[in-house]
């Protein structure tokens, strides 16, 4: 059985176990006097979000938190990550502060610590506000400033009794899904603003990180997602539109962090579109790193479309089990990458793997949730990240994503990625089986 031969004896000494969620996904931003989102004004235009649902209410943890947090103590659990909602903080985006939202962050990490729970805090996780928004938002290079004055903001509330920070949560999406694609906020598709905002996201983090560090805020990283990308036959120009998508997704973030580059073949297509004179602010985006965060959920197949502009690529689905949202189900693919992070980029900087999990379609009966699937989905994972371990990367730490089924962005409340089930009604929480079934993991030592 799944997780069964599985204990915390398995791990390195010191390793955590815990839980992620965002903000937005879950606190409720029609609360606590918050500003509007991006994502609010997004959901409320046609077609963008599955029911045109948004997060003002979501899972109503800005009124539950305590239950959320003893929910996360009583699994054994020694970590949460979190993340604050800019617009909370700072309803503008910039100057007046909201004393409500920033005193509810305050009882949040105080109420973690009384549960013996390690604070882990991200400072963006895709809630921008809307009126930063309306000035160009990522695409608007002051962003970076904006960015890193929030965040000597926040840390100078939070950063004495918090274990990490993290500047940002996966970049790729904060600037090329949204800015490029479209899917999420703010709902672009231009290849200019995309280019832009690929680059502001990094300089944001290295201006953070430099704020952060002159008030001696301590253990500094981000949150990189990454996905096992593989050409889908071997001819040469589906290995090529592999190899660009690699570069766009997974080689563009960490490159610049620990190279101070930009691959070759995402240039090709991006640079004539980058911001005037980008090249001089790549010493301070290759800032160090105190730890690196790791997002991981899927492999995919990728082949060259002749039909499109560039970047000319296209996905088509592989043979193997998929989540409900369509991703094909790939633990070698954790395994490889955080090796070869640890080989290629980052030595022996500490890892987080900060998010892995899967939206399933859980069979919920009364007080008991079904998702065996889900269960598999952990172990194998758990199992890779052992693997990469003995491969000679130094993971630390491994947080579930998520703790509760929430607002998936786009997909308003159609998938469930959490470990606790929740009644989009009523509000009511019910752990799943696996969450009972990791409980019982962390338990046993080993």
């Amino acid at each position: 059985m799944a997780l069964q031969d599985l204990s915390r004896g398995g791990f390195p000494d010191g390793f955590l176990f815990g839980a992620a969620t965002s903000a937005y996904q879950i606190e409720g931003s029609g609360f606590g006097s918050a500003g509007l989102s991006h994502w609010d004004t997004f959901a409320a235009t046609p077609g963008n979000v599955v029911g045109g649902e948004d997060g003002r209410r979501a899972c109503e943890h800005y009124l539950r938190w305590e239950s959320d947090l003893d929910l996360i103590r009583d699994a054994g659990m020694d970590a949460y990550r979190f993340s604050v909602n800019w617009a909370r903080v700072q309803p503008d985006g910039q100057g007046r502060l909201n004393a409500e939202g920033m005193d509810f962050y305050d009882r949040l990490v105080d109420g973690m610590l009384e549960r013996g729970l390690k604070p882990y805090l991200t400072l963006y996780h895709w809630d921008l506000p809307a009126a930063l928004s309306r000035r160009g938002g990522w695409v608007n290079r002051d962003v970076a400033d904006w960015f890193a004055d929030y965040a000597r903001l926040v840390t100078g509330r939070l950063g004495d009794r918090v274990a990490s920070v993290a500047t940002i949560n996966e970049p790729w999406c904060v600037a090329w899904l949204s800015h490029f694609h479209g899917a999420h906020a703010p709902g672009l598709r231009d290849v200019s603003a995309a280019a832009h905002a690929m680059h502001h996201v990094l300089l944001a983090h290295g201006r953070a990180l430099e704020a952060m560090r002159a008030e001696g805020v301590k253990n500094l990283g981000i949150v990189l997602n990454f996905e096992h990308i593989a050409p889908a036959t071997d001819r040469p120009e589906d290995v090529r539109a592999a190899a660009r998508e690699d570069a766009i997704y997974n080689r563009w973030f960490i490159e610049a962090l620990t190279k101070g580059t930009y691959p070759a073949e995402a240039l090709a297509g991006l640079e004539r579109w980058m911001p005037g004179r980008w090249q001089d602010d790549m010493a301070g985006i290759r800032a160090p790193l105190d730890w690196l965060g790791v997002n991981y959920y899927r492999r995919a197949l990728k082949v060259h479309d002749p039909d499109s502009l560039w970047p000319a690529i296209a996905e088509t689905p592989g043979p193997l089990p998929k989540s409900s949202m369509g991703w094909e189900i790939y633990p070698e693919g954790l395994r490889h990458r955080l090796a070869g992070l640890a080989r290629d980029h980052v030595g022996d900087l500490p890892i987080y793997v900060t998010e892995n999990g899967m939206a399933a379609e859980d069979s919920v009966l009364g007080e008991t949730v079904d998702d065996a699937v889900r269960l598999d989905y952990i172990d194998t994972h758990l199992r890779a990240v052992q693997a990469a371990i003995r491969d000679g990367a130094n993971v630390r730490g491994f947080f579930y994503w998520s703790l509760l089924d929430n607002y998936e962005w786009a997909f308003g409340y159609d998938k469930r990625f959490g470990l606790v089930h929740v009644d989009f009604a009523t509000l009511k929480r019910t752990p799943k089986n696996s969450y009972h079934a990791l409980a019982r993991m962390l338990r046993r030592n080993e």
